[in-house]
């Protein structure tokens, strides 16, 4: 990741797992910039080996309760895409509701600036429709004199 990209939501804190070993995380982030979903970055100061800290429930709980602590309200959430997962690194995914709390912290929703089309102006979408209809039918009656 490029820093310039990022935003720190949290400093280092410690962790500790269902097993009861004390893990050390460097930073939780995230990218300044997404599409809706947001991925969050936990940096952990050693490496994880073959033990999967995403699939721990424990240190799961305890990475939202530190998001908590910093002001996020809305729902848990768990682990995200298996390959983005790394030895030092536990990327969570993050409901919708977490995109309020980011936006707080400076993050930009990159989906915003490209409306649905369900979003548009009806009577353009009626406009479009009648001149498509019109030149469908034109191209119709050229056929059929043929």
């Amino acid at each position: 990741m490029n820093s310039e990209n990022e935003i720190q939501l949290s400093g280092p804190f410690s962790v500790f797992d269902s097993s009861g070993r004390t893990w050390e995380i460097k930073a939780i982030r995230i990218f300044d910039e997404s599409y809706g979903i947001i991925d969050v970055y936990a940096d952990l100061a050693l490496s994880m080996e073959d033990e999967p800290l995403y699939e721990d429930a424990l240190v799961i709980g305890q990475l939202l309760s530190r998001l908590r602590f910093l002001g996020y309200t809305g729902p848990d959430f768990g682990h995200g895409d298996l390959g983005l997962q790394d030895d030092k690194l536990i990327v969570l995914e993050a409901p919708e509701q977490f995109g309020s709390f980011a936006a707080g912290k400076g993050w930009k929703n990159l989906a915003e600036e490209y409306p649905d089309d369900e979003e548009q102006d009806p009577s353009s979408s009626a406009a479009a429709d009648s001149v498509s209809r019109t030149l469908f039918s034109a191209l119709m009656r050229r056929l059929q004199a043929k």
